[in-house]
């Protein structure tokens, strides 16, 4: 369905981070009312009216933080983490806090804010492009976006009767500096990626248009 985001309220969960950060700017400069969902709200700026603190590995703290900041229109998840090596070379707590963080916390996330989302509402995952396209010496990054995927997809029939959409991006690389950030390992030579202000606005123009899939393909120019 269709949307006009002026006027609507929507969370951004992982606000602080560039791409986070370049989606709430855009959607306030479109007459959004954006709160977000932190681990740390000292870094926010003045695009966001409210905010609410939680570790999203932390189920029963992202439960709270969406009761604080409910009623909302929408939420946009740009939280993730990356690593990099081969299953050989990752060990345990690396593995447990990557699917953790990619593809349990959406789920968990989805599960605690859908009942506080509006009729005609949205819930929005940013994957990557190696959810459905995974490589070698990513395949634990790869296999924990597959898994945030495929929850989106399997939630999109389950959340239609309280006519909320549930939207999966797959932006190819982008310029986030995450590549830089890694838990594990070190980023291979990567090409150039996308600008974070154009990943944002295909995002949101998605949201406007009722997109319920936004595949790499998507983000071409």
């Amino acid at each position: 369905m269709t949307r006009d985001l002026n006027g609507k309220k929507i969370v951004v969960v992982g606000a602080t981070g560039v791409l986070g950060a370049e989606i709430s700017s855009q959607l306030k400069s479109m007459g959004t009312t954006v709160c977000a969902v932190v681990r740390n709200g000292d870094r926010l700026d003045s695009s966001i009216t409210e905010y609410a603190t939680a570790d999203i590995t932390d189920n029963f703290a992202l439960r709270n933080a969406f009761a604080t900041l409910a009623p909302f229109d929408g939420v946009i998840n740009a939280a993730g983490v990356v690593a990099f090596g081969t299953l050989a070379e990752l060990d345990d707590v690396t593995l447990t806090n990557l699917f953790a963080i990619n593809a349990i916390a959406p789920l968990v996330m989805l599960r605690e804010s859908s009942p506080h989302i509006s009729a005609g509402g949205f819930f929005l995952n940013i994957s990557a492009v190696v959810a459905l396209s995974p490589l070698s010496g990513m395949a634990a990054y790869s296999a924990s976006k597959a898994g945030g995927w495929a929850g989106m997809v399997g939630a999109t029939r389950e959340l239609r009767r309280q006519k909320i959409d549930v939207i999966d991006a797959r932006p190819p690389h982008t310029e986030t500096g995450l590549a830089t950030r890694p838990i594990a390992g070190e980023a291979p030579k990567l090409p150039d990626g996308l600008e974070p202000a154009f990943v944002a606005a295909r995002i949101i123009e998605a949201i406007q248009s009722g997109e319920n899939d936004l595949p790499a393909e998507a983000f071409n120019k």
